[in-house]
């Protein structure tokens, strides 16, 4: 039952994610042992000490017996601190409350019931032919129908799970659930319904029965690996539609993004861009997944509420003064400047060289903020979701010329169009790139080939281009292409080479791109698809080879409205 006085916090489900996956379910050694068949061992062939646990449910209530002394090897060190046993347990097994003999074991008598929530189980699940599950499909390479999905569809599981089985500095459970309410959201989720699921089962804020959902387009997971999906530009209106909407309830204090580790910190900038909201955002990932040693994700969730609950992101009239953040491995992350380096718990670093680490968080200790940063998000962002129009001004091509055309970015309910997301691809360079010395545009047939694809089928669309540090230049062909995209109304931004510490420099009268600043290419892109929902697409020149000095003019201002986000975003 919700506390309506509590905290209450949205927490959205994301593709990809480890932060949602668990361990494959496998057949334990006692099904085995029940249904005889092979037992479970060791790569060497030797036994396996102990069958792993899986949290699972109860359906009826059993007594147990539990050993004294048996929950940490220096108990009996201190036996004169104890009250006595429930009972003992007689050599035959038989319970009495009163010692019987010399061998009898004292132990505490409870009784586990349905209601009290998962326990750690063995496993005695098989396969519809009696064999064993070794895995999360019936067979190796399987299609989606013969697979156990290890992705859960919601984080309603997690979030129960961690309350259950997760132990903090004092010794109880109930972290999760001590801060906050929670309702969970299916933004773009790594597991899903195949089946559908019926409205009287569901475990999120959705209404109504949930149909068939498809793989790779209701949901993205990435294992078993030949299964992995990726989601679309459609998928990311989805998510932001629904994430915005939720907000805009007011009945939140804070929003937590849960994502797959290598993308999460694009996902989280998005939405610090697009979300148009006074409490914190903050993005989740894990490098380990959810039950298995040393799951890093479970900590991250628990520092996110704390921060949330804390209110040190509060101005001083109440709304964020942050924006949108990643903690992870207890560091508060600007979400502009994070990035996964590495595999591993901790693997996170900073980019742009000034900054990026907001505060840190730990157990015990409250979290602590750094500094707060000057870049704009969230209600301050330029490009949120109540500063996009209804209609932008897009380009499309029609016989020889180069037309511009109405695009509508939001339907009549105000929710963004899933065609209406940018389509902005990144290019790289790199020394000794061109096979000779030429200025030609028409050498970069594939920047061409998207530019003429684009003209075609997305009206909305733009370049990144990762050049050099720190000066972000590119080939002289592949400037000369650049140049003819933006007349061609793409606009082009420009920025270092992988995690640049300076700032791209401003165009120049030989080009027309915008200044990156500082931000990975990335991040650019996310800003340049959001500044082309927000102000529309460059005024495409009648000639784009032969730009007149009026039609410069006009691209340099509206390229400015850019730049100013780019300056300040």
């Amino acid at each position: 039952m919700k506390n309506e006085g509590k905290l209450r916090i949205a927490v959205f489900a994301g593709p990809t994610a480890t932060i949602q996956n668990s361990p494959p379910l496998v057949t334990s050694n006692k099904a085995r042992q029940k249904y005889g068949l092979p037992e479970r061992r060791h790569t060497d062939g030797s036994p396996l000490r102990f069958d792993a646990l899986v949290p699972q449910r109860l359906a009826a209530p059993v007594t147990v017996y539990v050993r004294q002394f048996s929950a940490h090897p220096l108990e009996r060190d201190a036996e004169h601190l104890y009250g006595p046993p429930d009972g003992y347990l007689d050599q035959n097994g038989t319970f009495h409350k009163e010692r019987q003999g010399e061998e009898d074991v004292p132990v505490y008598e409870v009784t586990l019931r349905p209601e009290d929530g998962l326990y750690p189980l063995p496993y005695m699940a098989r396969l519809a032919n009696g064999q064993a599950w070794e895995g999360d499909t019936a067979f190796p390479g399987a299609p989606a129908d013969q697979m156990k999905q290890p992705f859960f569809p919601d984080p309603s599981r997690i979030f129960e799970e961690i309350d259950r089985f997760g132990i903090g500095e004092e010794g109880v459970s109930g972290l999760l659930d001590e801060k906050a309410d929670y309702d969970f959201y299916r933004g773009a989720p790594s597991g899903g319904y195949q089946r559908g699921l019926p409205a009287a089962l569901r475990t999120d804020v959705g209404e109504g029965d949930i149909p068939p959902e498809k793989l790779g387009e209701d949901y993205f997971p990435y294992r078993p690996p030949h299964l992995g999906r990726s989601p679309t530009t459609a998928n990311l209106a989805k998510l932001t539609n629904m994430v915005q909407r939720a907000m805009a309830t007011g009945k939140y204090g804070g929003a937590i993004w849960l994502e797959g580790s290598p993308s999460v910190e694009e996902t989280t900038y998005w939405l610090g861009l697009l979300i148009d909201t006074t409490v914190p955002i903050v993005g989740n990932s894990a490098q380990r997944a959810h039950g298995t040693v040393s799951a890093d994700g479970d900590r991250n969730i628990i520092d996110s509420v704390h921060y949330i609950d804390s209110r040190i992101w509060a101005g001083d009239d109440g709304r964020d003064e942050v924006g949108a953040v990643a903690i992870l491995d207890e560091v508060i992350f600007s979400a502009r400047e994070v990035q996964k380096g590495d595999a591993r718990p901790g693997g996170y670093v900073v980019t742009g060289g000034h900054g990026g680490i907001v505060g840190s968080i730990g157990e015990p200790g409250p979290p602590v903020l750094s500094y707060k940063p000057a870049r704009r998000s969230t209600w301050r962002s330029a490009v949120n979701f109540n500063q996009i129009p209804k209609q932008v001004s897009g380009v499309r091509k029609k016989g020889s010329r180069v037309e511009s055309i109405t695009v509508e970015v939001k339907n009549a309910d105000g929710d963004l169009l899933a065609g209406a997301i940018p389509n902005v691809q990144i290019y790289k360079t790199s020394r000794f790139l061109p096979l000779r010395p030429t200025l030609d545009k028409d050498d970069e047939v594939d920047i061409l080939a998207r530019i003429e694809k684009n003209l075609q089928e997305t009206p909305l669309s733009g370049f990144v281009a990762e050049g050099t540090s720190p000066f972000a230049r590119m080939t002289d062909s592949v400037n000369a292409a650049l140049n003819y995209a933006v007349m061609c109304g793409m606009p082009v931004v420009r920025v270092g080479r992988g995690n640049a510490e300076g700032f791209a420099p401003p165009p120049t009268q030989r080009d027309w791109a915008i200044s990156g600043s500082n931000l990975t290419a990335t991040k650019a892109r996310l800003v340049l698809m959001a500044c082309m929902m927000r102000f529309g697409a460059p005024p495409p020149a009648a000639d784009p080879e032969k730009p007149t000095d009026a039609e410069i003019q006009a691209v340099r201002k509206k390229l400015a409205e850019y730049q100013a986000v780019f300056d300040t975003h």
